[in-house]
């Protein structure tokens, strides 16, 4: 368990070796980006060394209601829909961010749940 913003705040490894990030990303999104984020050829963007997840205000409000419409990541074209997940608690996408921007060769700092849940209260 770490701290962000004084809030105690579950992401890495527990005590028994699982990771509940990892988990949330194989069972919410792994099926689509592939379980290293690799994409699915060019339907699917990647996930792995991504430069669009940089822009860190758009993640929390794309994995809650999903999105349509071209998106270019590492300079390719890809348009196809992605679901939502609106069950998703805040917690819950600040740890699938977090995960996201901190696997497959990604090192992006982390967000706390504060931030996420500013982002998501700006969604359009």
């Amino acid at each position: 368990m770490i701290l962000l913003g004084g809030i105690p705040f579950t992401l890495l490894y527990t005590s028994k070796g699982s990771n509940p990030s990892k988990q949330l990303y194989q069972a919410n999104c792994a099926s689509c980006h592939m379980d290293q984020g690799e994409g699915l050829k060019k339907l699917i963007p990647p996930l792995a060394e991504a430069d669009y997840l940089a822009q860190t205000e758009k993640l929390a409000c794309i994995i809650r209601n999903g999105m349509e419409g071209e998106v270019i990541v590492n300079g390719v074209s890809y348009n196809q829909p992605m679901p939502s997940n609106e069950t998703l608690s805040e917690i819950e996408i600040t740890n699938l961010i977090n995960y996201i921007r901190n696997e497959w060769g990604n090192k992006h700092p982390y967000l706390s749940p504060q931030e996420v849940k500013k982002h998501l209260e700006e969604c359009d």
